[in-house]
């Protein structure tokens, strides 16, 4: 749980170098729920900058709406909204989450003054972190990357994830395939389909969809065979049996961890 403070003087400078954006990031969606028009406007503006997927609505009612309807990876919210503020949804969204035995969602306070947004009232409500009026694109992303799934390889959820060096070079590739062509190919293939396969997967996951996560674990064995000698094969085979018999719920942590280490592969062979 942290304050960032700024100035949205920066938010409207293009991306700086230092900022770098997980290729991940464009399977992921973000809600926000913020009633001053102005603020949904740069909100979105700047997710689009980073390329989140991401959805606007004006209070909390609308919010929890949004929520029930269709998966989202964080939510940020305003704390004072007419209709229902940020601390009611968000405590709606606690109680969904567990009566139905979904996956925690971030949600992330946006407020002018901690003096009336307390951390503590905050905490209480089953809000995680929070953000602070005015902010910048590089506050955002600072956040963004501590809280969204997949991001930061030093948290739990990601521990595990396979070293570079396991993971086959383009050398490897060509001298497997016999061209430099072919691997381009191959390569484009494979990352546009587990990339979708990896969306739904994450869907099914969020909805404890056993039968759609195990589908589409299938499908990515199949993509991962490319691979050689990673483990990511072995261990979505040994997922799918688990889910099959246990179910989403029960796996969710090492799901997780799959999809983590997942996803830092296929970054790694987007870069090669």
């Amino acid at each position: 749980m942290g304050s960032l403070s700024g100035s949205t003087a920066g938010a409207s400078q293009p991306l700086k170098p230092q900022i770098t954006v997980p290729r991940h990031w464009q399977q992921l969606n973000i809600l926000v729920v913020e009633d001053h028009s102005a603020y949904r406007l740069l909100l979105g503006w700047l997710l689009h900058k980073l390329g989140l997927g991401h959805e606007l609505v004006a209070d909390g009612f609308m919010g929890l709406v949004a929520f029930t309807s269709r998966p989202f990876d964080l939510v940020i919210s305003d704390c004072q909204m007419p209709f229902m503020d940020g601390y009611s949804m968000a405590r709606a969204i606690r109680q969904r989450e567990r009566n139905h035995g979904l996956k925690r969602v971030p949600v992330i306070a946006l407020t002018a003054n901690l003096q009336n947004d307390s951390p503590q009232r905050c905490l209480d409500a089953g809000m995680d972190a929070w953000l602070l009026k005015p902010l910048t694109l590089e506050q955002l992303h600072a956040l963004l990357v501590r809280w969204l799934p997949g991001c930061d390889v030093s948290q739990p959820d990601q521990e595990g994830i396979v070293p570079v060096a396991s993971w086959p070079t383009r050398a490897a590739l060509v001298a497997t395939f016999g061209s430099d062509v072919v691997v381009d190919s191959l390569l484009e293939s494979l990352l546009v389909e587990a990339w979708e396969d990896h969306r739904v997967l994450r869907h099914a996951c969020s909805t404890l969809n056993a039968s759609l996560a195990a589908e589409r674990l299938h499908r990515l064995v199949g993509s991962l065979v490319f691979l050689g000698g990673s483990d990511l094969e072995s261990t979505a085979t040994q997922l799918i049996r688990q889910v099959q018999t246990g179910g989403v719920a029960m796996h969710a942590r090492h799901l997780e961890i799959f999809q983590a280490r997942l996803c830092a592969c296929l970054e790694y062979l987007s870069s090669i």
